[in-house]
């Protein structure tokens, strides 16, 4: 908004009043510090991640999702109140703490408590809230920006104590995942759970095989170190690269940026904001597309079925933006077919990320994990995930401001390269239970030989 621009980045106002159609439209608004505020939160919420580890394991997966909420909450009360830059950041830095803490415990939770039939329809409800809360946050933002007096910003950023609150008060009405409190040594407490969950009394055959996984997870002291064993190895890359690949898709850069890439384009303040609004809308509804068919299909199906529409859409981005806007950023008058056509592309670009790398980004890394090192590898895919968004977001407008239509090229290499890492690299997990995912990793050609190989270096180990 013009207002919070001119309040706390008035370099940035200036600049953007000063340039003309004519201009060149793909370096307005290149500045550090207003990406600094935006990438704040992410490089707190990769600290906070690892710190969370720990509470996840020791104090329970509903207790780390709890500071998650008031961390969140307090972040955006600082943040609408905020009179300066450094409350700007200081308020993100806590709202990247909640995110940190609810990143790592939240994924972790649903899978544990899901059956594994419907594991993925459970696990990408962490998805569909994040698409529900990006709705909201653009009809706020539309609708505040047009508050007289340009105080409507200070709604945008405090109103985010709402879904804090509601996050941190919800989690007194849940109970800890049966694999937490066995985790705890709370035996009763956690077969009483898992009867509730299940909804049936008779759980012995699911409660013993999860009392096997919580004694054989007792013996692993140090997670941390335990995850780099070799055992482990095939999980860890995965574990590294789906976080990575997810941000490479260039996703986060037209979520967290839509208005101001629109706005580069032309589009006008209301109207940057109508189409980040739009496709907030198409981001919610794909994700619903995604719940519906992630246990029918398969999570490989929809990878790769959302990287070539991702491509597809990234391709038509980048003919027509170089078409119109060139090397040198200048557009001239932009014909409403042309706005229509990018808003289009943008939209299947984004359904496509919303019912593939979206919530499978989230849900592969929390399936694939033994209990004795589930939190510690769950921090490690929040972490490397809010190390690239951190990245991605302070260098986006650099990037745009001198790889201009090539921005979008360099986001279709990274696609084209994953799709075919996923083709070739990744098991199917559908279906199959949690507590029994390590035969997927056997039975995988790629893989077994890791498998393979540790039995035989124990056998060698007994002669």
């Amino acid at each position: 908004m013009d207002s919070f621009l001119e309040k706390f980045f008035p370099k940035v106002y200036r600049k953007e009043i000063s340039v003309k159609p004519s201009d060149d439209q793909y370096c307005k608004f290149d500045s550090q510090t207003l990406t600094l505020f935006t990438s704040s939160l992410y490089l707190a919420a990769l600290l906070s991640s690892m710190t969370a580890s720990r509470i996840t394991r020791g104090l329970g997966r509903r207790m780390t999702m709890m500071f998650g909420g008031l961390f969140f909450a307090i972040g955006a009360v600082i943040n609408g109140f905020a009179e300066n830059v450094l409350m700007l950041i200081i308020g993100r830095v806590l709202l990247g703490f909640g995110i940190g803490f609810a990143n790592q415990s939240v994924p972790i939770y649903l899978s544990e408590i899901a059956p594994f039939k419907y594991r993925g329809d459970m696990n990408i409800m962490f998805q569909l809230s994040i698409t529900i809360g990006i709705l909201i946050a653009n009809l706020l933002n539309y609708f505040t920006a047009k508050i007289e007096g340009g105080w409507g910003w200070r709604l945008s950023l405090g109103g985010a104590v709402v879904p804090g609150l509601v996050f941190f008060f919800g989690c007194f009405f849940l109970a800890d995942s049966p694999n937490s409190l066995l985790e705890r040594d709370k035996f009763e407490e956690a077969k009483v759970q898992l009867q509730k969950i299940r909804g049936i009394d008779n759980v012995e055959e699911e409660f013993n095989d999860l009392a096997k996984a919580s004694e054989a997870a007792k013996l692993v002291q140090n997670p941390w170190r335990e995850i780099l064993t070799w055992k482990y190895r095939p999980q860890l890359i995965f574990a590294v690269l789906i976080p990575l690949f997810q941000q490479l898709t260039g996703m986060n850069v037209f979520v967290f940026y839509a208005s101001v890439l629109f706005k580069s384009m032309g589009f006008g303040n209301n109207a940057s904001l109508m189409s980040a609004l739009i496709t907030s809308i198409v981001n919610f509804f794909a994700t619903l597309v995604s719940i519906a068919t992630v246990d029918k299909f398969g999570r490989r199906t929809l990878f790769l079925e959302g990287g070539l529409q991702m491509l597809l859409c990234q391709f038509v981005m980048t003919v027509s933006i170089a078409s119109k806007f060139g090397t040198s950023g200048n557009p001239g008058e932009l014909p409403l077919w042309f706005s229509m056509l990018v808003v289009i592309a943008m939209c299947v670009y984004i359904a496509g990320f919303a019912w593939s790398w979206g919530p499978l980004g989230w849900l592969v890394p929390s399936d694939i994990f033994p209990l004795e090192i589930r939190s510690a590898a769950q921090s490690i895919t929040v972490a490397v995930n809010m190390i690239f968004t951190f990245c991605i977001a302070q260098v986006f407008t650099t990037m745009l401001c001198n790889l201009k239509f090539g921005l979008f090229i360099f986001f279709a290499v990274c696609v084209i390269g994953m799709s075919i890492f996923i083709f070739k690299l990744l098991p199917e997990t559908k279906g199959v239970p949690i507590e029994e995912m390590t035969i997927v990793w056997k039975n995988h050609p790629r893989w077994s030989k890791y498998f393979v190989e540790k039995d035989q270096s124990c056998e060698m180990g007994k002669i």
